[in-house]
């Protein structure tokens, strides 16, 4: 009867080089899916006011946010712009379903006064009571 003897096996060899790249490539990936940030749907620039308080948050389900930009169309409102004529269905329904009493209007310093003044009076028109105007202090960006 004959044995044989077993050669030595070698320990098993860990590539570096193809851990290092799949390395790489996690890191690029997590580097680019942390940097992608919730973009409002326009650019505004806020009036500025000596006056400011903290108050109104984007974060707030309750309140009601409707942005005012500076040209056609106007009115932006859950990230999406907004024809003027479906502004107050738009706020009625949310009123009416109980999820808002309160309403911020977020405007350009440039926008037209005319459509501020518009929403104020559609708040008036569904029963929202409390008004208020995102603004910025001065030399704040």
């Amino acid at each position: 009867m004959q044995f044989y003897h077993k050669r030595k096996q070698s320990a098993p060899t860990v590539i570096i080089v193809a851990l290092i790249d799949i390395l790489i490539v996690l890191l690029i990936f997590l580097i680019v899916t942390t940097t992608f940030k919730q973009n409002p749907a326009v650019q505004l620039s806020l009036p500025e006011s000596r006056q400011t308080k903290e108050g109104v948050s984007d974060k707030n389900p309750n309140i009601l946010i409707i942005d005012i930009d500076k040209k056609k169309p106007y009115f932006y409102f859950g990230g999406g712009p907004l024809a003027s004529e479906r502004l107050e269905e738009e706020l009625k329904k949310r009123v009416e379903s109980g999820s808002a009493q309160s309403l911020a209007i977020r405007a350009d310093a440039q926008a037209p006064f005319e459509q501020i003044i518009k929403v104020m009076d559609i708040a008036k028109a569904v029963n929202i009571t409390n008004v208020s105007a995102f603004v910025k202090k001065p030399g704040q960006k």
